[in-house]
C-alpha cells in the first residue's frame, strides 16, 4: 500500500478525495490536514465519511513527508506553491489540485492571481494533468498540476476538433455552467441558498482566472495563440458542470463526421463517453464520478460546431481526476478506486 496525505482535506474537494483514497485497494490515506478544522475528526465533518478514523491536522511539510509518499494539494493558490517544493525534495509525489503550476508563465499567473509566484523553478517541470491529452507527460513526472473543473470540461470538447483542423481557431467561445459546490466551501454572498437557489447567473465573464489556463492549452492543439472568450454560470445544484464549446468550422462537417471524429480521438479512453448523434450529455450521468460524457453537432448552415462536455466538477473537475493521474504517476490501473458510489457531498 502507498501512504497518501490529503492536503486541504476539510473542503469538498478534499473531502472527495478523502473518500476516493480511503477506498482505493491501492493507497492508504494515512494523513488529512486543515488549518480550519484542526483538531476535529473526519467524521464529525462529514457523517458520511464514518469510516475514515483519523483527526485533521495542522499541514506541515516535514510531517507530511514523513507520513506519506504521496501528497494531494487540495489548497488555495499560493498554499501549493509554498509546500510543493520541500515535498518533492523529500521525495513525495505531488498532485496539486490549486493554480499555482497550472500555468507554465509565471508572469501570466502573476497577472491573473495577483501575487508573485514563489516556486518558479518548478513551472517547467509540472505536467498539466488532464490524461486524455498527456498521459505519457503524466506517467514520467513528480508533479503534476490538475486543471481547474471548467478547464476540463472545456478542453475535453473543444480540442478534438482544433487537433483535427476542421476548427478555425480565431474565435472559441465557452459557454459554462457548474454547481455551487465548485465555489468552495467558504460561503459568500453569490453562493448563499437565497442567492443561488431557483437563479443561473453569469460571472466573471471574459475576466474568469480559469481562462488563461483554458486558452494555453487550447494553444498546444492548434499550435497557434486561440481567440477564446469564456463566460462561466453559477447553477443551483450541488454538483455538476456543463461546458458547451462554438467553434467555427473551416470547411462544412457533418454531425456524424464529428461525432466520428471525436469517438476516434478518445477510443480507449477509461473515463470519456462520446454520445452518438442526436443525443447530448447531462450532468446528472455522471454525478458522483470521474466520467466525461459528450454530445457534438455540426450546424452547417451557421458553419457551426457545438460540442458539449458534462463532468462532475468534484469528480473529473478535481478529486477523480487527481486520483486518476496519481494512478498513472504510481503505475498502477488508471481506473483503480473510481468506481465507488454514494460521494460525500
Amino acid at each position: 500500500m502507498i501512504d497518501v496525505a490529503v492536503v486541504g482535506a476539510a473542503g469538498y474537494a478534499g473531502a472527495e478525495l478523502t473518500r476516493l483514497v480511503a477506498g482505493h485497494p491501492d493507497l492508504s490515506l494515512a494523513m488529512v490536514t486543515s488549518t480550519s478544522d484542526a483538531g476535529v475528526r473526519v467524521s464529525d465533518l462529514y457523517p458520511a465519511l464514518a469510516h475514515v478514523d483519523l483527526e485533521y491536522v495542522e499541514p506541515d511539510a516535514a510531517l507530511i513527508a514523513d507520513a506519506a509518499q504521496i501528497a494531494f494539494l487540495a489548497v488555495p493558490h499560493t498554499a501549493a506553491m509554498a509546500l510543493a517544493p520541500p515535498l518533492l525534495e523529500a521525495g513525495l509525489t505531488v498532485v496539486d489540485l490549486s493554480a499555482d503550476f497550472r500555468l507554465a508563465d509565471s508572469a501570466t499567473y502573476e497577472a491573473w492571481y495577483g501575487v508573485p509566484h514563489a516556486a518558479t523553478e518548478l513551472l517547467s517541470e509540472a505536467v498539466y494533468g488532464l490524461p486524455e491529452l498527456a498521459r505519457a507527460d503524466i506517467s514520467a513526472a513528480r508533479l503534476v498540476a490538475c486543471p481547474g473543473c471548467y478547464p476540463t470540461a472545456a478542453l475535453l470538447a473543444a480540442v478534438p476538433p482544433i487537433e483535427a483542423g476542421v476548427a478555425a481557431t480565431e474565435r472559441v467561445i465557452v459557454d459554462a455552467k457548474s454547481g455551487v459546490s465548485g465555489a468552495g466551501r467558504s460561503p459568500n454572498a453569490g453562493t448563499h441558498f437565497v442567492t443561488a437557489n431557483e437563479a443561473v447567473a453569469p460571472y466573471k465573464v471574459a475576466s474568469h482566472r480559469h481562462t488563461p489556463e483554458i486558452a494555453q492549452q487550447l494553444a498546444i492543439a492548434a499550435g497557434a495563440p486561440v481567440g477564446l472568450t469564456f463566460a462561466p454560470h453559477l447553477i443551483p445544484m450541488t454538483r455538476g458542470l456543463v461546458a458547451t464549446v462554438y467553434l467555427e468550422m473551416v470547411e462544412p462537417v457533418a454531425t456524424d463526421d464529428l461525432v466520428g471524429l471525436f469517438a476516434e480521438r478518445f477510443a480507449g479512453e477509461p473515463f470519456v463517453t462520446v454520445h452518438p448523434a442526436g443525443r447530448m450529455p447531462s450532468t446528472a450521468e455522471v454525478r458522483g464520478g470521474n466520467r466525461a460524457h459528450i454530445g457534438v453537432a455540426g450546424d452547417e448552415e451557421a458553419g457551426t460546431i457545438v460540442a458539449v462536455c458534462a463532468i462532475d466538477n468534484l469528480g473529473k473537475g478535481a478529486a477523480g481526476q487527481a486520483v486518476q493521474c496519481a494512478n498513472i504517476m504510481l503505475g498502477l490501473d488508471e481506473e483503480a478506486g473510481l468506481g465507488l458510489p454514494a460521494p460525500a457531498v
